[in-house]
């Protein structure tokens, strides 16, 4: 900064500046960071321990980096941020559209300049951020686009020969010279075109039209792509491939807490004049319907399930909770588990499906994604609903019950230890029906008729007996963990979510029984 008043080379030179190259710069300032302790990628969640090491490798390395990952990775945010790694401002011939240092210009016009102008030569200093290029590859971007072209116009005008440099129309990337250049989605880029980079990623040179035109240039390349089996769209040719000297692999979060930290900073929560609580629980069933997706036989795993999934599945999920507290009057916002079915929306989508996939239908896997959400989130609170008791009266009780579900064609393995008084009281004929538009205390009183119900909440999650809203929601969330467990049987028409006894619907014939459909 002490540097940018001046204005000429030759105050340049007198004040002892040096330009270094760019993978030089960003090298020593990368170096800088980690001696100081700062982060070096803020807002960058889970690759503390795998692709951010690699990263600063290949930067101390003074690579050209390929980062390779399925949708939704964070990759282009990553290489946004290399930026921060290059000085604030560096010096420039001014006028320049090649960013040409001015100890030693390269660009034909700047060349006549300087040996006029000597000391003289006027500069300015170019922001940090005017040093990035970016370039979506499409299969319609040129050599034109990326390198430059002929201006015959220009040729004209000037009266050029065409092997004149000054009749040159530079492209993004010469003029992104002495900075970072990066192209999103490299294998859509055509291979004719992907030829046209081994002279940069190479001999650092460009060359136009094939006339002896040949201007050496300083800049770090990036890309991204999808692993090459994403589409059939295009690959990346092996001679560029090979010129790329990192090939850094990206990945989905690997533990649900951090996928909550992602989420938590890029989802739109926050709403005006409303106090919005969102236990955790619910937290981990909107991560874990993506973890579900990435595991799931209906959904393409080659495609990716991208963290605007679950971005999206909450904002929707807090909007559906507004909607009610607009209609109430309420300014305390909790979702219920009845909320559920409205994320569908964002997740439908974001999610590419196999054969078998598109024959169930987008609807029903995202409904089944959140119910194998549920009930993983559930187990991880509430005892297992189907796990065998081992002491010896609870044995004879469950001899019992195995005897009495036998003679009901039910499955056996249950275990009445913790869920019996709820279990019984549905068995019992009675049912419960709650609704995203109830207020909170229709809502509260319906799931207190639940014999049992409040009590294993207060006990298993150590909530306060006198907060409704947060008891409430748990409450039904116990409900539907034990659907999903495939001890009560659930019911959903329209806006309403009924939950009552299992065997009884079954043969009854009323209501659904859908739980293990997609399992």
């Amino acid at each position: 900064m002490k540097h940018t008043s001046i204005t000429t080379l030759g105050a340049l030179r007198e004040s002892g500046y040096t330009v270094q190259e760019v993978k030089d710069e960003i090298r020593n300032n990368l170096i800088g960071k980690i001696k100081t302790k700062e982060r070096l990628f803020p807002g960058i969640i889970g690759y503390e321990e795998s692709v951010v090491p690699a990263l600063v490798n290949s930067v101390l390395a003074r690579h050209d980096i390929i980062l390779l990952g399925l949708r939704g990775q964070a990759k282009t945010r990553l290489i946004r941020m290399l930026p921060s790694l290059l000085d604030e401002y560096i010096p420039i011939v001014k006028g320049c559209e090649i960013n040409d240092n001015p100890f030693h210009p390269v660009c034909r016009q700047c060349v006549e300049m300087s040996r006029e102008a000597v000391d003289d030569l006027e500069i300015e200093w170019l922001h940090r951020e005017q040093r990035y290029g970016e370039k979506l590859a499409t299969p319609d971007v040129t050599i034109a686009d990326l390198i430059g072209d002929i201006d015959p116009i220009k040729a004209a005008s000037k009266r050029l020969h065409y092997s004149h440099e000054g009749a040159i129309h530079f492209g993004i990337i010469p003029r992104t010279n002495r900075g970072i250049f990066a192209i999103n989605e490299l294998p859509d880029l055509q291979p004719r075109i992907q030829v046209g980079l081994f002279n940069i990623m190479e001999e650092k040179d460009i060359q136009i039209r094939g006339f002896n035109i040949r201007i050496p240039l300083d800049v770090m390349i990036v890309f991204t792509a999808n692993p090459e089996d994403y589409t059939n769209r295009g690959n990346i040719i092996t001679p560029l491939k090979d010129r790329i000297d990192s090939q850094i692999m990206t990945h989905y979060p690997r533990s649900v807490d951090d996928a909550i930290a992602i989420t938590e900073q890029e989802a739109w929560i926050q709403r005006d004049g409303k106090t919005i609580v969102i236990p955790h629980y619910f937290r981990e069933i909107i991560e874990q319907i993506a973890f579900e997706a990435r595991k799931s036989e209906y959904v393409d795993q080659s495609s990716g399930v991208s963290a605007r999934l679950t971005i999206a599945a909450i904002e929707n999920l807090i909007s559906n909770t507004e909607r009610r507290a607009i209609i109430s009057g309420d300014d305390y916002l909790v979702p219920r588990i009845c909320d559920l079915p409205h994320v569908v929306p964002g997740l439908t989508g974001k999610i590419e499906l196999v054969f078998e996939g598109e024959q169930e239908g987008p609807f029903k896997v995202s409904k089944a994604l959140i119910g194998k959400a549920v009930r993983t989130v559930f187990n991880k609170y509430f005892p297992d609903p189907l796990q065998r008791p081992k002491r010896p009266r609870q044995q004879a009780e469950y001899y019992e019950q195995v005897q009495r579900h036998q003679r009901s064609q039910q499955n056996p393995e249950i275990s009445d230890e913790h869920y019996g008084r709820i279990i019984n009281w549905f068995e019992s004929g009675n049912s419960i029906d709650v609704a995203d538009d109830m207020t909170t205390d229709e809502y509260h009183n319906e799931l207190h008729k639940v014999d049992g119900l409040c009590a294993l909440v207060i006990k298993h999650m150590k909530l306060d007996r006198n907060n409704k809203y947060e008891l409430a929601s748990a409450m039904e969330f116990v409900l539907d963990g034990l659907h999903q467990n495939s001890r009560l049987a659930k019911d959903e028409v329209g806006h309403k979510t009924s939950y009552k006894d299992l065997v009884g619907t079954i043969f009854s014939g009323r209501g659904s029984y859908d739980s293990d459909d997609l399992r």
